[in-house]
């Protein structure tokens, strides 16, 4: 394949994908949905958790080969050495999916980030039928906004800019795909409003 643009990891994750369910009897403890098939990428996971730990982890995937190469890693990461505890598991971030497939393309990112957030939705599904629990407000706040550059609420926070132009300039926050760019409007609105150029009369600012 010579217009194959994508590392060798990739190539034998898409080929060859680990832990995809064949299965629909898998009993699983947590269930996670992200995406929509009709729009773009769609990923499920199924976790078997034991004695906090993750001990087998599925998944099926309507995408590309990047989002079936960045789940089928996943689930490599998450299940070796025994399972991975659910604590470690949530801070697990699309970058060191991408690590692992030996990079992406950039417009290829939003997948690893499909998968991670997947995997988040599965253990909050474990947690709730288990006994009502949440994530802890500590592990959740880290909130992707942008999932082209990786991009969360708290990345953004740490940026100074005077109007979301500049933001977009310091950031690349919904430069390449755009799909963020009313949630990214929404979030500089809520977190720069007070000082920003182009928003002073805006009734969104901050007081």
């Amino acid at each position: 394949m010579s217009d194959w643009i994508y590392s060798e990891i990739v190539r034998e994750h898409f080929f060859n994908p680990r832990n995809l369910l064949r299965n629909e009897n898998f009993a699983a403890d947590g269930i996670g949905e992200v995406g929509s098939a009709a729009c773009g990428d769609k990923i499920k996971i199924w976790l078997k958790i034991k004695n906090e730990k993750i001990v087998d982890c599925k998944w099926r995937t309507f995408g590309c080969a990047s989002a079936i190469a960045a789940t089928s890693v996943l689930s490599e990461i998450v299940t070796k050495n025994g399972g991975m505890k659910i604590a470690d598991a949530l801070k697990i971030s699309s970058q060191k999916i991408v690590d692992a497939l030996g990079g992406l393309p950039p417009q290829k990112i939003h997948c690893s980030v499909l998968g991670d957030r997947a995997l988040r939705a599965a253990i909050e599904n474990f947690l709730q039928k288990k006994s009502g629990q949440k994530i802890p407000k500590n592990l959740t706040e880290n909130k992707i906004i942008c999932e082209c550059k990786n991009l969360s609420e708290k990345n953004l926070k740490k940026i100074s800019a005077k109007n979301f132009a500049e933001l977009q300039k310091k950031t690349g926050v919904a430069t390449i795909c755009g799909k963020c760019e009313n949630a990214a409007r929404e979030f500089f609105l809520k977190n720069f409003a007070r000082n920003c150029e182009c928003c002073q009369n805006c009734p969104n600012k901050k007081n």
